[in-house]
């Protein structure tokens, strides 16, 4: 269904709750919606806008702005659904001739109709199993959407030679076409697959497998975080409590903790404004870089994102070593490494498809001790997310209760000798045995954007109806409620001239301005 309204009052469309307006506003809840708009037509520019959240409207704007509300509905008790499709796969897994109706086992919840899509057959992992959640399934099926079906991959879970590998991962310059990787296909084929499962894949397969999880871009990315966990599925943890909507992750490549949407991101399925046709599209070539996309450069305005696919896992991989979650963990009395990032053998697995246990205490791998099993809370996906809330909701603003964009500015990535500079300022302002935090990353040295902004005096600063926020310096709220968009930008700018005049160093804003 497509709704149209002219004028529209985008104040609650957008999370620092800007008074603004655009010249029309548009959304579609289904796939075929976007093949029938009449682009010429609409008010120019089209901004295609997710859950309003990363980004400042500095006035009211001229165009149309877009809403991909095609989404997936994590209230319906997916687990129960899943424990029904486990059961139904593996009375499949004794009948080899059965195997091959081993694809079409699914169940359906939530609501939208996608035409079909998801990664083509030769960029799933052999060992992969695919879950479409709302969305085109991975190998194109048609139907009903939202929709979850778990498949077995077309051959053994043995890893992939060189040459297969290579297959798989080999990225192209440009989105192949809807046509090329047959993600619209004869209505007539809902829920057929040309693939056909593997009956020799080994009972202890899918304990090792990736899982696929195809999300309509609409959905709320933190319930799909919440359903993860809550899953025991492995890769969104740290992402946990980033406002927004799926298809906004893989714009902006949201990160947190030490990890990013690039990350977790198989594949994405888009519109082509330039073709009128729908494509898969390689996060390869996506140029993901730090909260940057070519969707926000390059191809900025071609694509519209209606659903993403993840890539999670059954086996533990947290990511403990960024913004003192390690500690925060210990704290707790939970069971972590004592360095590094791997999984002790008995860590928590949740209810996850397909549990099995996975034994062993004070096993060492890679040099990592782990404590022995029955010592400690064992560690769980849903332990980590539980963490990062309390984490994130101690430090940062709710955006139901108070307006912003999340953090505003990036974290700049500096040269050693320009790192060493700041630390003599540092330890001339704070004495001689200060430490500046910091992180090692690709090309340098990360300095937090947040410690620069509370050395130079800028914690709960304000502007107007605008504020650092007291809390962490790196976010800008409404603090007011009525703040303008001049308040924000004003004190912005005051924050940018401050750190540059006193570090050297030109910070950049992570929040896109409209």
């Amino acid at each position: 269904m497509i709704t149209k309204q002219a004028q529209f009052d985008l104040s609650t469309r957008n999370t620092f709750r800007m008074k603004v307006s655009c010249a029309l506003y548009v959304e579609v809840t289904e796939e075929e919606d976007l093949l029938a708009i009449d682009w010429a037509s609409l008010p120019q520019p089209v901004f295609v806008m997710g859950g309003g959240s990363n980004l400042l409207f500095t006035g009211d704007f001229p165009g149309t702005v877009l809403h991909v509300a095609i989404c997936a509905d994590f209230s319906t008790n997916s687990s129960a659904k899943l424990d029904q499709v486990q059961g139904q796969a593996a009375k499949l897994d004794q009948v080899q001739d059965q195997a091959a109706k081993l694809d079409q086992v699914q169940g359906v919840f939530g609501r939208g109709q996608i035409l079909g899509g998801g990664p083509g057959p030769a960029s799933v992992p052999q060992n992969a199993v695919e879950c479409g959640i709302g969305g085109p399934g991975p190998r194109g099926e048609i139907g009903p959407s939202p929709k979850i079906g778990w498949t077995r991959s077309t051959s053994s879970c043995e890893p992939p030679s060189a040459a297969q590998s290579s297959a798989q991962t080999s990225s192209v310059s440009e989105p192949s076409s809807a046509a090329q990787s047959s993600a619209v296909a004869d209505p007539s084929s809902a829920g057929q697959s040309s693939d056909v499962a593997d009956p020799n894949i080994s009972p202890d397969c899918p304990d090792n497998a990736d899982v696929l999880v195809t999300v309509p871009a609409g959905t709320v990315f933190d319930d799909f975080c919440a359903w993860a966990a809550s899953e025991g599925l492995w890769g969104p943890e740290n992402l946990s409590l980033i406002p927004g909507e799926c298809g906004a992750s893989a714009v902006q490549n949201i990160g947190a903790y030490g990890v990013e949407a690039k990350d977790i991101i198989a594949d994405i399925r888009a519109y082509d404004r330039e073709t009128g046709s729908f494509v898969n599209i390689d996060p390869a070539t996506c140029g993901y870089g730090y909260r940057t996309s070519n969707f926000k450069t390059i191809w900025k305005g071609r694509y519209i994102i209606t659903a993403v696919t993840y890539r999670l896992s059954r086996t533990p991989q947290p990511k403990l070593d960024y913004g003192g979650l390690r500690k925060v963990l210990e704290d707790r009395g939970v069971a972590v490494p004592s360095s590094g990032t791997c999984a002790p053998p008995h860590m928590g697995r949740g209810r996850g498809p397909f549990p099995k246990e996975m034994g062993g205490a004070g096993v060492e791998r890679s040099g990592t001790e782990f404590p022995e099993e029955g010592t400690a809370t064992p560690l769980s996906a849903q332990i980590i997310r539980d963490a990062i809330i309390d984490i994130r909701r101690k430090k940062l603003p709710a955006v139901e209760e108070i307006g912003s964009a999340g953090s505003f500015f990036c974290n700049p990535v500096i040269s050693h000798e320009h790192f060493e500079r700041i630390v003599a300022i540092a330890k001339e302002d704070n004495g001689p045995e200060y430490a500046v935090p910091h992180y090692d990353a690709p090309g340098g040295i990360k300095v937090p954007a947040a410690w620069m902004i509370e050395q130079c005096g800028f914690k709960g600063r304000r502007n107007g109806g605008a504020q650092v926020y007291q809390n962490q310096p790196l976010v800008i709220v409404n603090a007011s409620g009525t703040a303008t968009p001049e308040d924000i930008i004003g004190l912005e700018q005051e924050v940018i001239k401050a750190i540059q005049t006193k570090y050297g160093i030109t910070l950049h804003p992570e929040v896109e301005h409209i």
